[in-house]
């Protein structure tokens, strides 16, 4: 299922049960008209939630890529990243500087994009699936 042009929106979330904790990620994608075309949860094992936002936004980058989308706008509830992606933030954590690192890369690969942050319950099905994600693997 190649997609080529038009836009794309991503929505990504991480759950982390604790600080850290079981985490999983979550990913939906929509169509131009808002329609599905695709969605994906991981299970994450144990990690900080800030880590599990951050490796959800790299599964919905890489799941965008796999299907040739090239123009994202891409949504998380995690205000942070959003502003340690925008450059707004430093990002002083060694281990979200390399998850960052991941991200800057996948972001490379797109001909546009833009990020921004979106309320929690406007972002429920990706957080759904970040949790269905911990509840399958427990």
């Amino acid at each position: 299922m190649a997609h080529k042009d038009g836009e794309f929106t991503l929505y990504t979330d991480g759950a982390s049960r604790g600080n850290p904790g079981d985490a999983g990620a979550g990913v939906v994608l929509l169509d131009g008209s808002g329609a599905v075309v695709a969605t994906a949860k991981k299970y994450l094992g144990v990690c900080t939630n800030n880590e599990a936002e951050y490796r959800a936004l790299i599964l919905g980058l890489e799941e965008a890529l796999k299907r040739k989308m090239r123009h994202l706008k891409i949504f998380l509830d995690s205000e942070l990243i959003v502003r340690q992606i925008e450059g707004i933030y430093r990002v002083k954590n060694k281990n979200l500087q390399g998850l960052m690192k991941e991200v800057r890369k996948l972001l490379s690969f797109l001909d546009s994009y833009t990020v921004a942050h979106v309320e929690r319950h406007l972002n429920a099905a990706a957080d759904r699936l970040a949790n269905q994600a911990i509840d399958e693997a427990m």
